[in-house]
């Protein structure tokens, strides 16, 4: 999978110009609608590269976030801030780590796109959880967390927290892959015969097992939000993809660099749970005795990354000719469909 600088990821910066908004606007929304608001708004933008803008607030003795839709024209269901604001509404009365929320506004008018305002969560997100400067029993606290806060997500009875329109309640894995194959169709730049492979295979050997929770959609460690002094999961991140549908496949998210950039590696050594020791946790907290058909699911999201990375390429190559990223998210793609396929065929050469 990609590698990226953790450097550029941390802290915040002032807010970039394409992204700025009328702070008096902001100002007087939330005087009117976020309770205990008080005192002269600032703000900062993260660091981080998230798709929706998000933003440091500070006035009086307290901090907020704001996450926002970026400016300009875009599809009609991405960014969903709504989405967001709604599922981590939901979940605030659950045992589930989530920031409390404080506002939605769907009024163009005020700053230029939909937003919402929620609580600003001061710890730390733990962007190598592989290496990084943590002693072989803090990261496997660190993995254990994340896999504890992702248990409780899937735990959630979605009705009862008023969140059953929120997706639909079966064939999420027949959807996603219908999806996802159409979206590498419409941007495949070259032949990838691993891609044609599973596009052949995935959907005619879903598994049977169509169980249905809240399921966040890109659940890793740097996705959430660790307490500053325990390695405790105080607020699961960034629910843009969050919507109802097979646990097992969001679990398996979590669990794919143990095929990847943990394969051959001494996990004890580094103090990471083996894979089965990750999967029995998991089992024991969500009341399972079981997964069936693992590989497959590790390889359906191994697949649904390299249909992005393909996309990726596409719309670099598009954007600009002959460019080093589109060739590096073109070679991801490849790569990535061949680790896919080799979960299904365990004779794939990975060397």
């Amino acid at each position: 999978m990609a590698e990226f600088d953790p450097e550029e990821n941390i802290g915040t910066i002032a807010v970039q110009e394409r992204h700025q908004f009328d702070i008096g606007r902001l100002q007087e929304f939330m005087e009117a609608n976020v309770d205990g608001f008080s005192g002269k708004v600032t703000a900062e933008e993260f660091a981080g590269g998230q798709s929706n803008p998000t933003y440091l607030l500070s006035a009086g003795e307290e901090q907020y976030v704001m996450r926002r839709k970026p400016p300009g024209e875009l599809l009609k269901s991405a960014h969903a801030v709504d989405r967001e604001f709604k599922v981590m509404s939901a979940l605030q009365d659950t045992n589930v780590p989530t920031a409390k929320t404080y506002a939605l506004c769907t009024d163009d008018d005020v700053i230029g796109t939909w937003f919402y305002i929620m609580e600003y969560l001061d710890g730390r997100v733990i962007w190598d959880s592989t290496a990084g400067p943590y002693t072989p029993q803090e990261r496997g606290e660190i993995w254990d967390s994340a896999n504890d806060a992702l248990a409780k997500l899937h735990c959630v009875d979605f009705e009862a927290v008023g969140l059953s329109d929120f997706g639909k309640h079966s064939s999420y894995i027949e959807r996603q892959l219908s999806r996802w194959t159409s979206q590498y169709e419409y941007t495949k730049t070259e032949e990838n015969p691993f891609m044609d492979n599973l596009i052949e295979y995935l959907p005619k050997n879903v598994p049977q097992e169509d169980s249905c929770t809240i399921v966040h959609g890109d659940p890793k460690i740097d996705n959430m939000m660790m307490h500053k002094e325990r390695n405790e999961v105080i607020g699961i991140l960034d629910w843009e993809l969050s919507t109802l549908g097979n646990p097992l496949s969001d679990f398996a998210y979590l669990c794919m660099r143990y095929r990847d950039s943990l394969s051959g590696v001494d996990l004890k050594a580094l103090g990471i749970p083996s894979e089965q020791e990750y999967i029995e946790a998991y089992c024991r907290r969500t009341g399972r005795s079981g997964i069936d058909n693992w590989d497959y699911y590790l390889a359906f999201n191994m697949f649904r990354l390299a249909a992005i990375l393909q996309g990726i390429a596409k719309r670099v190559r598009d954007g600009t000719a002959a460019s080093r990223s589109a060739e590096e998210a073109g070679s991801g793609a490849y790569d990535l469909a061949r680790l896919a396929w080799a979960q299904i065929d365990k004779s794939v050469d990975l060397s």
